[in-house]
């Protein structure tokens, strides 16, 4: 096709899409600001129509994204964006910086609401090269398609939230005004906690590498340091295009980042003279116990992965020295020394430590993954058989409960009170297989929170009636509750009379899911023991570090100490409980 002619007057943008919107076909060689092809609404007032429109090329993903972005000198319109998403479908060859002249189609790329305006090119028109500066946002816009498919920089300061997508897909959730909190965990639920949601949502900005494949060979946009940088490390001036693409909005990105990485913190320290310990181990399965039957049901996926996965683990218990530990996602395959806890146990002890293990003969539940309870047999003894609880939600839903009573020990005397720790781990909030009252209520927390409150108040009811037989008042309650604080069934064992051991343990999450940080993992305590506790912690070891460095990446980081021993935090309790 022979150029377009340069057109001699152009009409004002309003009328040109007056015009085109009437379906009076406009003159032929007179562009339509991008504004008004974009217009101030989700989606074009003028979709299905041909238009000719000039800009100059602020970026060229065609060979990763399917299309470039076009953006015009602007409408003067604040309501509507100066950017546009051409198609490469007709292969017109393009570069950063050329002026064009394009005549197609407007459609609408994706589905439902978060869709992309785009064109599809029939026609292109070199016109020489030009420069477009980018807009710079210093806070959150109050109206992201303002900006859609515009060239931006973002010199407010952007807080890494999440990351499970940045080995898989390049993908960075970032955030403005500091890290996202999980809805129920900030509020109770309900009204309160949607618009928690709603403000995490507003403020969330994915920093994408600007392809479309999965597994992409490394992360450019990164500096070569930090290719995985932790939560909570912050981002400064990120320059991309404003993209809505697989319903979210996100900024394909146009020049690496400058990044200010958040530090790995030291193992806290809790007074006290006696330390109890929670860790949800994400799926320790060890195979037939005999270096075969890899691989696992889930977890490690060969003998390697075993081995890394039991030395992170050793060396985050290591860390936190608890005299008991209190474990979740064990496999539930007995107790022999082929077990999975046994070979926990005796990961354990590698720096000469005597740790041995509650044995309730089967169990607890019929669960692929149970609850165990550790401790260390120069500091506490076992006091009683173990009791577990069953029925209920317990089983098939929520795994069975572990109680077992010890008590400190000293030159193989006993030197202090006893306790009772229970292990826990409450029904997840996965949807699959929920009917009736189980489904998800729409308050933010999510399927199965009629088995979890269940679960909490037969919980409460069991432990009343002394199940360990040990006659002691000091119980710790611990675990994954799969609640975050704010919703039933933490509400229910408050209620109840159980204190919070994390009240003031400063930043308390143990979990981040979509970028959003929550308390999934508790210690609540009985009045008398709450009465002796010296202090509480979260080592944040897990959460905020990246999947692409545990123990299955395969990337060399298999063995790096305890980082990334599991997805949730460990939990660390000081009580006063020896003898003066």
């Amino acid at each position: 096709m022979p150029p377009l002619p340069k057109p001699k007057t152009a009409l004002p943008a309003v009328l040109t899409a007056l015009l085109a919107a009437c379906g009076t076909p406009e003159p032929a060689a007179v562009p339509t600001a991008i504004g008004a092809v974009q217009g101030d609404a989700a989606r074009s007032p003028l979709e299905g129509r041909e238009v000719l429109v000039e800009g100059v090329v602020t970026a060229d993903f065609s060979r990763q994204l399917g299309g470039w972005f076009l953006q015009d000198g602007g409408d003067g319109d604040p309501a509507t964006s100066d950017g546009l998403f051409v198609s490469a479908e007709n292969a017109f060859a393009v570069r950063g910086g050329d002026r064009v002249r394009v005549r197609g189609r407007v459609f609408e790329l994706g589905e439902g609401e978060g869709t992309l305006t785009a064109l599809r090119p029939l026609a292109l028109e070199p016109l020489g090269r030009a420069e477009t500066a980018a807009a710079v946002l210093e806070a959150v816009p109050e109206d992201w398609e303002r900006y859609e498919g515009m060239r931006v920089r973002v010199s407010a300061p952007l807080t890494v939230s999440g990351h499970r997508d940045l080995a898989r897909r390049g993908v960075l959730l970032t955030a403005f005004g500091g890290r996202l909190p999980a809805p129920t965990e900030a509020a109770p639920p309900g009204a309160a906690a949607a618009a928690v949601a709603a403000d995490n949502l507003h403020r969330t900005l994915l920093l994408d590498d600007g392809r479309g494949d999965e597994d992409p060979p490394g992360v450019w946009y990164l500096p070569g340091d930090a290719q995985a940088p932790r939560a909570g490390s912050t981002v400064e001036g990120a320059e991309g295009i404003v993209d809505a693409r697989w319903g979210r909005r996100r900024l394909q990105l146009t020049a690496p980042l400058q990044l200010r990485a958040a530090p790995r913190p030291e193992p806290p320290r809790v007074g006290g003279d006696v330390r109890i310990a929670t860790l949800n181990l994400e799926n320790l399965f060890n195979g037939d116990g005999r270096g075969g039957g890899f691989p696992t049901e889930r977890g490690a996926r060969s003998p390697r992965e075993l081995a890394a996965q039991l030395e992170r683990l050793a060396a985050t218990v290591a860390a936190l020295d608890p005299d008991v530990l209190a474990v979740a996602e064990l496999e539930n395959d007995g107790y022999a020394p082929t077990s999975s806890i046994a070979q926990l146990a005796a990961a354990l002890g590698r720096g000469g430590a005597e740790w041995r293990f509650a044995d309730p003969g089967q169990g607890p539940g019929e669960d692929a993954i149970r609850v165990g309870l550790l401790h260390r047999a120069d500091r506490v003894r076992a006091l009683g058989a173990p009791a577990t609880l069953a029925g209920g939600p317990f089983g098939e839903l929520s795994r069975s409960p572990l109680a077992q009573a010890y008590v400190p020990v000293a030159e193989g005397s006993d030197a202090g009170a006893a306790f009772v720790v229970v292990a826990n781990h409450f029904k997840s909030k996965g949807c699959g297989e929920a009917r009736g009252a189980e489904r998800d209520q729409g308050d933010g927390q999510g399927c199965w929170n009629a088995a979890r409150t269940d679960s909490a108040r037969r919980l409460g009811r069991w432990l009343e009636q002394d199940p360990t037989g040990s006659g002691s008042d000091l119980l710790a309650i611990l675990g994954d509750l799969n609640a975050y604080t704010q919703e039933d069934p933490i509400r229910t064992l408050l209620r109840a009379g159980w204190q919070d051991a994390l009240g003031d343990a400063g930043e308390a999450y143990t979990y981040v899911h979509e970028g959003q940080a929550g308390r999934l993992d508790h210690a609540l305590l009985s009045p008398a023991l709450a009465a002796r506790l010296a202090g509480a912690a979260i080592w944040h070891v897990n959460a905020d570090e990246p999947q692409n460095v545990g123990y299955r990446a395969g990337n060399g980081a298999e063995r790096q100490g305890p980082w990334r021993s599991s997805d949730h935090d460990p939990v660390l309790l000081g009580l006063r409980l020896r003898t003066p």
